[in-house]
């Protein structure tokens, strides 16, 4: 059985989501990555799903409600929403069979707003295997450092990222963010995710999640989790293969 990328579809809140399967050679059953893109989407890490395929892991990519031509609006706990059905969904009949998947091997990898997504969803889905969080964005701490300032700020920046997305705004965004508060705070969830692998990567030269504000604290929280700071941008311009072989090592340990 040869490698595959077909094109493959979701459910989720009644909107249908576009997904892309990068899936290995052979009978398999490969266990499975979700990849989880940020806000609003620009950096897919279909490289990482290259890399993870060669490595015989089935790689899944897709598309949140009300970004890039997806149904739907936009919204961060519509992130969450979709996030939670495609991880049952790729577990499910009959995609499992179709794509010669292992169901009890799921992990979660996401970047910036997915890494705050995948650690979400993995501490609400306990039969979620491994988690990874790179350059996570942690909404509640966020939230909970919000001036008058600082809020401008992040509407003014979230409301130049919008070109992608439908039916969201820089003020409705950060809106969302406040009334979810510490619900969204990633630390709290390190006692539900207590006893499963974990891996941190923050980035050190990163304006949109800097490590001390978004990394280092997840650290002192997940006692246990791997975890790497690296002296990079948001999007690990000059560290990809790094990240590849680091996301690959882990999963090889635990997945």
């Amino acid at each position: 059985m040869r490698a595959a990328t077909p094109a493959v579809t979701f459910e989720s809140g009644g909107v249908t989501l576009a997904g892309l399967l990068h899936l290995p050679a052979g009978p398999g059953p490969h266990p499975v990555v979700l990849l989880l893109q940020g806000f609003p989407g620009n950096e897919r890490s279909l490289d990482l799903a290259q890399a993870l395929r060669s490595a015989g892991y089935a790689a899944v990519a897709f598309h949140y409600r009300g970004s890039w031509g997806m149904g739907g609006t936009w919204s961060w706990a519509n992130v969450l929403e979709d996030a939670a059905a495609v991880a049952r969904a790729v577990r499910a009949e009959p995609f499992v069979s179709a794509h010669r998947l292992d169901p009890g091997r799921l992990a979660l990898f996401g970047h910036s707003a997915g890494g705050f997504a995948a650690l979400m969803t993995a501490a609400a889905d306990p039969s979620v295997s491994a988690v990874v969080s790179v350059s996570g964005f942690d909404f509640g701490t966020v939230a909970r450092s919000l001036g008058s300032e600082s809020r401008a700020r992040y509407v003014e920046a979230f409301g130049e990222d919008l070109l992608p997305l439908r039916g969201t705004s820089g003020e409705a965004l950060v809106a969302e963010m406040e009334r979810a508060g510490e619900r969204w705070s990633l630390a709290g969830l390190a006692p539900r995710l207590a006893g499963r692998p974990v891996l941190l990567i923050g980035t050190s030269d990163d304006p949109v999640t800097p490590a001390a504000v978004h990394h280092r604290p997840l650290v002192a929280a997940f006692a246990g989790a791997e975890h790497h700071e690296w002296h990079t941008d948001h999007a690990l311009s000059d560290h990809r293969q790094r990240l590849a072989e680091t996301v690959r090592g882990f999963l090889d340990g635990h997945l």
